[in-house]
């Protein structure tokens, strides 16, 4: 059963090194959202939501949480696994299901985690199992369709793979906006190792930019499990 999520307790400045993709967040769904009628008011054209890329462990559903957090819109989380089903129509009923909560709940973001698990390119003569994800991203590109961008609904996706990713999801009217999330660089990493660790107690002599220069190694995800 689908249900919203408390508001996560992330905020902006507990994410290092991606000032980039904060701001671009901002503009899309933050603003927007806390004074609609000032966009209203200057005609100025929303987009339905974003797309956040990159390789795991980058900050994608870290900075998905932030926002969220910083509009206290209800937030609504659900993975593209969950809604590859098994019995004909399950999927698409739950989207229908995503959407009607978020009109219910608004002002509200939808967070759709995974999304190329229903939309990836669609293939001819696919599986009876790729043929429902194909009915289930139908009925997504028909919600997405179906409501204006002022309506205090956002949405929110994150992918690993956006090269595989349908070309209709990103038509504009849907969701035309894309953020990259690179892997961090050395600076990037030691960034993010000095917010998590500036409440630890370390031990005297610690190399913080030492470390991120030994974690190369890990360069497709982010350095927070180092601290824990």
């Amino acid at each position: 059963m689908l249900q919203h999520e408390h508001v996560p307790d992330s905020t902006y400045e507990m994410i290092g090194s991606l000032d980039k993709q904060i701001k671009e967040i901002k503009e899309v769904i933050e603003l927007p959202v806390k004074p609609p009628e000032l966009f209203e008011a200057l005609g100025i054209a929303q987009a339905k939501g974003v797309l956040l890329y990159g390789p795991p462990g980058t900050g994608k559903t870290l900075l998905a949480h932030a926002v969220a957090h910083h509009t206290d819109c209800t937030f609504i989380r659900v993975s593209g696994s969950e809604l590859v089903q098994k019995f004909i129509g399950e999927g698409a009923r739950m989207v229908r299901e995503l959407f009607v909560m978020a009109r219910e709940h608004a002002p509200s973001i939808i967070f759709m985690d995974e999304i190329d698990s229903i939309g990836s390119s669609r293939l001819e003569g696919g599986s009876g199992g790729d043929s429902e994800a194909q009915r289930t991203m139908l009925e997504l590109l028909n919600q997405l369709d179906g409501f204006e961008a002022t309506k205090n609904i956002k949405v929110i996706m994150a992918t690993n793979r956006i090269d595989i990713l349908d070309s209709a999801l990103l038509r504009p009217g849907r969701i035309d906006r894309k953020t990259e999330f690179p892997p961090p660089n050395e600076e990037a990493r030691l960034d993010i190792l000095k917010i998590h660790s500036h409440k630890m107690n370390l031990t005297r002599g610690i190399n913080l930019r030492k470390i991120a220069e030994l974690m190369r190694i890990f360069v497709s995800s982010r350095p927070a499990w180092a601290t824990k």
